[in-house]
Order: C-alpha cells, then structure tokens, then sequence
C-alpha cells in the first residue's frame, strides 16, 4: 500500500445530547480497502457521512494527501478533493432520468448559452457504464421507473463522475443481487490496482473479511480496534462489534422441510402484464417458509409485487381459507396477509411521521370503535407494545422514523405489520441492510412465525439467508419458475447457483 490518503484524527460529532462519534481516529492508505464494521447505530454512516461532506465534524481534524479537509458539501468533496460517497439509503430523484440523476449539480460542463446538451451527457453517462463495467441501466427513462438494483448502480455511477481516488460504499451490496455485486467487487480490484482507496461498510461479514485488506470496528461511536483481515473470522468480528461472544444458532439447525399440510396461498400460472413474471405456480402451506431467489431481472422482486396486488397480473392467486382471489393489496390485508417492500424508504415508512404513527396506521382499522372513532389510548398501548417486543433502539415514540439506523428502521417496518394477528406474509428482503444483531433478531422472529403456523414468502438477494431459514427455495431465471427445491441434500449454494445462472 501507498502513503496515507486520509488522517482522522479524535473527531466527535454530536447532535444535541447524543455523541454519534466519540474521538475517532483513522488512517486509510492508497491502495487500501479498508472495511468499517459494526452494529446499527455505532456511528459508522456518521463518520462516512462527515468525511464526504454531508454534515460537519463537531471536533477533530481530518487531513487527505497532507493537507487539511473540510468539505462544505459532497459536490466539494468530489469535485475539489476527488472523495465520493454513495449513501446507504436511495438518493436518487423519482421524477429526473437516468442520466439527469448522475449528473446533478454537475450539468455546467455540457451547458452552453443556457442550454444543455443532452446527448453530450448522454454520451458521457455512457462512458462512465464503459470504463467502469457497470453493466447496462437504462438511462433515458424516469429514475422511479427503474429497481432499487439499478438506481443502486445509478448512484454508484455518479460517485464515480469525479474520477475519485477515495470512494467510499455504504451498504451497496445489500441492495444488489447476487450476480450484480461481482461489479463492485470488480471495481475494488481496480481500484487497489491503481493505487486507489475505497472505505467500505457492509452488514455482511462475509464480504467483509472476504474483500478487505483491514477492517476497523466501531461500536457505541467509538473506534474499537483496525485489524488485517486475513487475522480474523466472522465469529471474533462478530465478538468485537457486539463486545460479547455470540451464542444460539444463527440459521436453522434442521435438515427437513417442516410445515403443515394445510394450503395457505395457492398460485397457478402468475404472470405480471410487463412480463417481469412469466408463468409461476406454486403452493404455500400453514407454517411453512417459502424462499424466493434469482440472479438480476430473474423476477423474484416483481414476483412479490404481483402477489401483493401491487404489479399488474394475470393469473391466480388464492386464499385458501376465505376462497377469496387477491387481486389488490386489500384482498391481502383483509385474508391477514401483509407485504414489505425491498424499498422500505419509499414504500413501506413514511419517514417523516413519528414511531408511533408508524406503528399504528396498518391496525388502524382493526382498531376503530363502532361508529370509526380511534382511541388514543388504544393506539398507544398497540404501539408500545409493538415498541417494546421489537426492541427498537430510538428516545420515545415521538421519534421521526427518518432519524433512526437502517436496523431500527426494519424493526418498525416488521413490527408495523408482525404485531398484527397475521396468516401469511411477504418479506422483500427483510434484512436488507441491517446489522449482524438486527439479523439475528429477525430470524428469531421468523422461527416465532413459523411456531405459530404464520406462512412466509421470503425473497432474498442472499442465498445463505435462504438456504438458513427456508423449507422449500423457489429458483427463478428471466421470469419464469426454474426449480423448487426441498430442504435436504440438494439445499447446497452451488445447486442453487447452477439452477440460476
């Protein structure tokens, strides 16, 4: 490795009361891919976010290539110092395309007597896929048209307009599939060839000790300790991010499809009208979990959106119980089904409304007294309760739900649908960024489901989690239905892999 490119030095960030970042030292060199690890909440994204100009430090210094670093924004940061940052949550606008998106407050170049030239950023756009490998996104249509996938990509694609020598990722790989993320991986190798740095922050372990050359651990705000990664498993990066071993089982311990004869959902023939789904059937039993997977454009996601109602389709798909077709998300909602997007930010949370708000609204209903009225003391016992079973980490109810960590943020999106008395559910990646903690937690909550007979949809972009918790693993490729595989012998990462590509 080079000479240091970034110096952090005893930085502290506080909002009000609250220290994110508690005397924080750092030093990352050229060439490096330095891993930052630890539980939601213990000021990783906070850290990230100063270093790329997001929000300024409390107190501390930060020095790149020497010489003192302070950026007023990200766009400084980019444009002045060549530091570029993409955020764990979505920052792409809805209503701009592809290429409008990547080049946001950066549109001057191609502008000429107030007039933009649009097939010269086009042009440029495309250039930026070509040398980088970022494979192919439309770019011409509307940014809120694409999957969270590819604005992933589209963000990713914008960070690195600026040529950056210093890239920092924060929870990428959690929103790509299992193909997709070989383009990050690529991108890292590239940039530890050219004498490049990137600052990388990922919940999944794995990756983790697997692409970094060090990892530094943080927890409570604090930097616990820089280690090389080739000194160090899962289970002790595990053990200095919680500061305690970590016992129980993570996944499944058993080796047999285990789930009720009942039939909950019956599906025959499911096709959505963009061809996104072509053709899938299947069953869905009492108690049984049901995992959905597939490499990028396999369908899985949309799969989800056509059960829920969400998704144009044509097809069946049937309640058992009540006879009743699901048709609309209020077909799922009254047959006690329920659905959480991949996309909590934009479609499950309301990000400025409150905890208990948050909470609340999807038992509404259920709730109301004879003539429609909501008791206020009723809804804030649900609440609490929800509140306090979810173990989620905020100062009160009253909280915005915005403010909190990616992992609290996923505890109120379940706990908003799984406080409720629920027969079937759909979960789009329910542990999508979330911490080893947090995931461990919501596994719990599954084999919870799974005693009570409650049936689960799960999709995941993670073939370990699937293969972990699921009885039965529906394989999709281009749309259609490849395979469904029984837990047993065949329940093997390679089986599945083979099935899908």
């Amino acid at each position: 490795m080079g000479d240091v490119i970034l110096q952090v030095e005893h930085l502290c960030k506080n909002f009000g009361p609250t220290q994110a970042n508690k005397d924080v030292s750092i030093s990352i060199r050229r060439g490096e891919v330095r891993g930052l690890a630890g539980e939601n909440g213990c000021g990783k994204s906070t850290l990230a976010s100063i270093i790329c100009g997001i929000q300024p430090r409390t107190g501390g210094e930060i020095r790149k290539d020497g010489e003192p670093y302070a950026p007023t924004s990200p766009l400084e940061a980019g444009s002045r110092y060549r530091v570029a940052m993409v955020v764990q949550e979505l920052g792409i606008i809805p209503s701009l395309s592809g290429v409008a998106n990547i080049f946001i407050g950066k549109t001057k170049q191609f502008s000429k007597g107030g007039f933009v030239n649009m097939r010269a950023m086009e042009r440029a756009a495309m250039d930026i896929f070509d040398r980088w490998g970022l494979g192919k996104v439309p770019l011409g249509v509307m940014a809120g048209t694409l999957s969270v996938e590819q604005r992933k990509i589209l963000e990713l694609a914008r960070a690195l307009t600026n040529d950056p020598d210093l890239l920092i990722l924060d929870e990428i790989t959690q929103a790509l599939s299992h193909d997709t993320k070989q383009v990050v991986y690529d991108l890292k190798d590239r940039f530890r060839k050219e004498n490049r740095s990137i600052l990388i922050i990922t919940h999944d372990l794995e990756e983790t000790v697997d692409i970094c050359d060090t990892v530094t651990v943080m927890r409570d705000g604090e930097v616990v300790d820089t280690v090389n990664a080739r000194d160090i498993t899962v289970d002790s990066l595990k053990q200095m991010m919680i500061g305690r071993k970590v016992e129980g089982d993570y996944y499944r311990i058993d080796h047999e499809p285990d789930f009720g004869g009942q039939v909950v959902l019956e599906v025959r023939n499911l096709c959505s009208l963009d061809g996104a789904v072509d053709g899938v059937s299947f069953d869905l039993h009492q108690g049984e979990i049901l995992a959905a997977v597939g490499l990028s454009g396999s369908g899985i996601h949309e799969l989800g959106e056509a059960l829920f109602g969400v998704r144009h389709k044509t097809g069946s798909v049937r309640h058992v119980g009540s006879t009743t077709h699901l048709a609309t998300p209020q077909d799922v909602i009254k047959t006690n089904g329920a659905y959480l997007s991949k996309n909590r930010d934009e479609d499950g949370l309301m990000l400025n409304a409150t905890i208990h708000q948050n909470l609340y609204i999807p038992s509404a209903r259920r709730l109301a007294g004879p003539l429609g009225f909501l008791s206020a003391k009723r809804l804030r016992k649900l609440s609490q309760g929800v509140f306090e079973a979810f173990d989620i980490r905020a100062q009160s109810l009253s909280q915005p739900v915005g403010r909190l960590s990616g992992g609290n943020k996923q505890k109120v999106n379940l706990g908003r649908w799984l406080g409720q008395e629920l027969e079937y559910v759909i979960l789009d990646c329910p542990t999508r960024g979330v911490d080893v903690g947090v995931k461990a937690y919501i596994y719990d909550v599954l084999r919870k489901l799974k005693e009570k007979r409650v049936s689960v949809i799960m999709i995941s972009d993670e073939l370990t989690e699937a293969l972990g918790m699921a009885d039965r693993i529906l394989v999709m490729k281009n749309g259609k239905q490849a395979a469904l595989v029984d837990r047993g012998p065949d329940f093997t990462e390679s089986a599945l892999i083979e099935v899908m590509a």
